[in-house]
């Protein structure tokens, strides 16, 4: 089969299968879809950022004119290598759609969540060059929904962003739907009939049951200036396959491939994420279910 190179060990999958697993990464990423995709070399990037703009003065006709500096400082994004290893049974090698629809359908899911975890809070970052969103000003949805809202909007304002995206949880989705003004009309529907959260305060929404985090409170959305926060992947997906392996699943489990007449497909990326977080806030609440 052209593209598939096979021995005991491993099968490299053709460019257009990798291309399609990161295609379905993206597409199942919120923080991927909301921030912006940037070239990322193996040893890393430096880029400039502004930190503050040029003040402009008025002046007299002859006299001189002011010189204003903008504020420069540097961002360094690195990438760090996220991994999934997914057992299969043999008849997969048999049949390479099956594989391919296996590959595209369970692989992008667990890179993109484990992703979006890390960067909305959930998990630890893999580096000190890796941006996360745990440390971000919170505001509080708990007891004025509108309220809460805008007081994010107002915060990233005053640090010079502008809230353009949010990442909700399904949790947040339910106390929208629910938000009611003083006329017990919906305050985020146009009508029960649409049964979905396409905007707030005008700009887009993204669900995602990544951006939730427990805690007390519990994190169920983040809104921020998507245009400061970037992200890197270096040379796509890695895709190995072995037959041969032992797998530790942890707990003292491990099982061998060749004994159970199994295989496993490994994929791993290298990705790096980058924001001036202190134009995002955590949205919270305290009643809401844990998932």
């Amino acid at each position: 089969m052209s593209g598939i190179q096979t021995n005991r060990t491993n099968i490299t999958l053709p460019g257009s299968v990798a291309s399609k697993i990161i295609q379905k990464t993206q597409e199942q990423s919120a923080i991927m879809k909301l921030a912006t995709e940037i070239d990322l070399p193996g040893n890393g990037i430096t880029f400039p950022v502004i930190t503050s703009d040029p003040e402009a003065q008025w002046v007299d006709e002859t006299d001189s004119k002011p010189v204003s500096n903008p504020g420069l400082g540097t961002k360094n994004m690195k990438g760090y290598t996220l991994a999934v290893i997914v057992p299969f049974s043999n008849q997969f090698k048999r049949d390479y759609g099956a594989l391919f629809n296996a590959l595209v359908n369970r692989l992008p899911l667990a890179l993109a969540k484990k992703f979006d975890e890390t960067v909305f809070g959930k998990h630890d970052a893999p580096g000190e060059l890796f941006d996360t969103f745990k440390n971000a000003t919170a505001q509080s949805l708990a007891l004025d929904v509108y309220g809460g809202l805008v007081a994010a909007d107002t915060n990233v304002a005053l640090n010079g962003g502008a809230v353009n995206g949010y990442a909700i949880t399904p949790q947040m989705r339910s106390i929208l739907l629910s938000a009611l003004d003083k006329n017990d009309r919906p305050l985020f529907v146009n009508s029960v009939a649409d049964g979905a959260i396409p905007m707030i305060l005008g700009q887009p929404t993204y669900i995602s049951r990544a951006a939730f985090v427990d805690g007390s409170p519990k994190t169920i959305g983040v809104a921020g200036d998507w245009t400061k926060a970037m992200y890197g992947v270096v040379e796509g997906v890695d895709i190995q396959i072995s037959s041969e392996a032992t797998l530790d699943l942890g707990n003292g489990t491990t099982i061998n491939l060749f004994q159970r007449n199994m295989f496993a497909v490994r994929a791993e990326i290298e990705v790096g994420f980058v924001a001036q977080t202190e134009m995002f806030n955590k949205l919270t609440a305290t009643d809401v279910p844990s998932i």
